[in-house]
C-alpha cells in the first residue's frame, strides 16, 4: 500500500510539468497573434509573396487541420492574383500529415496529465478529506519546481544552440525526412522558418516558467495564508514545513 501510494504521489508530481507544458504547447499552436506576430517579424508576405491576408488565411486553415478529422491538409490561397487550390505540394502535405499526429500526441498527453491529476485529487479528498488539502497544495509545489527546473534547462539550451536542438527534435520525432524542405520552392519552409519556431518556443517556455513559478510558490503561500476551514489540516501543515524548515 505504501509502494502504491508513493507511485502515486510521484505520478502526480510528474503530470504537472506534463499539463503545463502540453497546455502551453496546445494553445501557442492554436494562437492566431504568434502567426500574425511572425509573419509580420519576418516580412513573410514579401518573402513569399502572398499578401499578409492570404498568409493569416493560410495559417488558419493550418490551424483548423491540426483540429479536424481530415487526413491531408488543403490550403485555398489567392497567389499573385491566381486562386491556388492547395498552397503545398505533395512533400509537404506528407510532413504535415505526421506534424498532425505530433500535434495529437500532445492534445491526448495533456489530456490524460488532467484526467490523472483530477483523479488523484478527488480520491485524495475521498480518504483523507481535509487534510488532503496541504499535501495537495505540497505535490503542486513540487511539481511547479520540477517544472521550471526542466523548462530552464532546455531554454537554455535553447539559447544557446536552438539550430542543434532543432535538429534533435526532428530526428527523434520523425521516421523520415520529409521535413526537409528548400525554402527556395517549399512554401511551408518559408512561411514558418526556424526563428519562427524559435519564437514559438520561447512564448511555450515563458507561459510555463510563469506557471511553474505560481505552482512553486503555492505552499508558501498556503501556510501564510491557509483558510480557516482547514482547521487542524492548516495547523498540520504549518507545522510540517516549520519542521521542515528547521
Amino acid at each position: 500500500m505504501k509502494n502504491l501510494r508513493l507511485l502515486a504521489v510521484v505520478l502526480a508530481v510528474m503530470s504537472v510539468p506534463i499539463l503545463l507544458i502540453t497546455t502551453n504547447v496546445r494553445w501557442v499552436i492554436n494562437a492566431p497573434v504568434l502567426y500574425s506576430y511572425g509573419f509580420d517579424r519576418y516580412d513573410i508576405p514579401t518573402y513569399t509573396g502572398l499578401e499578409r491576408s492570404e498568409l493569416l488565411s493560410a495559417a488558419r486553415q493550418i490551424r483548423d487541420y491540426f483540429n479536424n478529422d481530415e487526413e491531408f491538409l488543403s490550403v485555398r490561397v489567392v497567389l499573385r492574383g491566381v486562386r491556388v487550390n492547395n498552397l503545398f505540394n505533395d512533400r509537404e502535405v506528407l510532413h504535415m500529415k505526421d506534424v498532425k499526429g505530433l500535434v495529437r500526441g500532445v492534445y491526448i498527453l495533456q489530456e490524460i496529465a488532467f484526467l490523472y491529476l483530477v483523479a488523484f485529487a478527488v480520491g485524495g479528498f475521498l480518504l483523507r478529506k481535509r487534510a488532503f488539502a496541504p499535501q495537495m497544495v505540497r505535490y503542486m509545489g513540487w511539481g511547479g519546481a520540477a517544472t521550471l527546473g526542466l523548462v530552464v534547462f532546455v531554454g537554455l539550451v535553447a539559447l544557446i544552440g536552438f539550430d542543434r536542438l532543432f535538429l534533435a527534435f526532428h530526428l527523434i520525432s520523425f521516421s523520415n525526412d520529409l521535413w526537409q524542405l528548400d525554402p527556395s520552392r517549399d512554401f511551408l519552409i518559408a512561411m514558418f522558418p526556424e526563428a519562427f519556431f524559435f519564437d514559438a518556443t520561447m512564448w511555450i517556455a515563458g507561459l510555463t516558467v510563469v506557471e511553474a513559478l505560481l505552482l512553486a510558490a503555492a505552499p508558501v503561500v498556503f501556510l501564510r495564508w491557509r483558510p480557516r476551514w482547514l482547521g487542524g489540516a492548516g495547523r498540520w501543515f504549518g507545522r510540517r514545513a516549520q519542521r521542515t524548515a528547521g
